[in-house]
């Protein structure tokens, strides 16, 4: 702990302090972003490519992921797509060869299935756990092993959600999954900080995505939801893009195990 001066302050160390803007940057890092081809993914991978950060896209959908690296490009940005089933191990293991090490991992592809806890199938049991835990893991497990083999800190964000700290109707299967994701970020980030790599998970509330613009868009459900986020609105995907970026920052070195709201107070209540 810094020696305190008399006057109570904290005594200056004497490695100087990054300036705020190198604090913020990601110039010389390489981030490989899932589920980058829309939503809080693309919005990410955009983020950090403006802040300096190479991006790697990876996602089912080529086309998205190969327009995003245009767009990434043309705005003087760095960026590889690289399409790639992550429910599909060997394809995975192949993507990562490929890719080669990575400073920082952003875990975005997920899915949502809302249903009564009588009316979801076999399917739906297996494409979430698959999607929202299992690839979560391998793709973790899998950039971890290149972490530790150049021994370089790093950063590993996983984006969960606001259902990973609370329950409701209709979500069981989408809420055991994102609390699986919270608890995959404490446990992991007790184990890697000796070689040091920072685990953070960012949960959102509802966000305007693809995904959730289905029932966003019935004006009722809509109303309903709004009125339960004290903040009294839809969050943005470049709102969830910035604490991403912030959290995968030096700036936030001291940040590891814990979960970012971006709930607009909805688990404060």
């Amino acid at each position: 702990m810094d020696q305190l001066t008399q006057d109570g302050a904290t005594a200056e160390s004497t490695t100087a302090s990054p300036s705020s803007l190198d604090a913020l940057s990601f110039s010389g890092r390489r981030a490989v972003v899932t589920g980058a081809g829309r939503g809080i993914g693309r919005a990410a991978a955009e983020k950090l490519a403006a802040r300096g950060a190479e991006v790697i896209l990876i996602a089912r959908t080529s086309n998205e992921i190969e327009e995003l690296a245009s767009v990434i490009s043309g705005n003087g940005g760095r960026a590889t797509a690289l399409p790639v089933d992550i429910t599909d191990d060997d394809a995975l293991e192949r993507a990562f060869t490929e890719l080669g090490h990575a400073d920082i991992l952003v875990n975005s592809a997920g899915t949502n299935r809302p249903k009564p806890i009588l009316d979801i199938t076999a399917d739906d049991l297996d494409a979430l756990l698959d999607l929202n835990v299992r690839s979560v893991f391998r793709v973790t497990q899998l950039f971890v092993r290149q972490a530790l083999a150049h021994s370089a800190p790093s950063v590993i964000v996983n984006v969960s959600s606001q259902m990973g700290h609370i329950g409701s109707p209709n979500r069981t299967l989408y809420c055991a999954t994102k609390h699986a994701i919270e608890g995959l970020t404490k446990a992991l980030a007790l184990e890697l900080a000796p070689a040091g790599i920072r685990v953070v998970s960012v949960a959102p509330t509802f966000i305007e995505t693809p995904l959730t613009r289905p029932f966003l868009d019935d004006p009722r459900t809509r109303e309903l939801l709004i009125d339960r986020i004290p903040l009294g609105r839809i969050g943005t995907v470049d709102e969830v893009a910035e604490v991403i970026a912030f959290v995968a920052a030096p700036a936030a070195a001291l940040i590891t195990g814990s979960s970012v709201l971006t709930d607009g107070g909805w688990v404060a209540q």
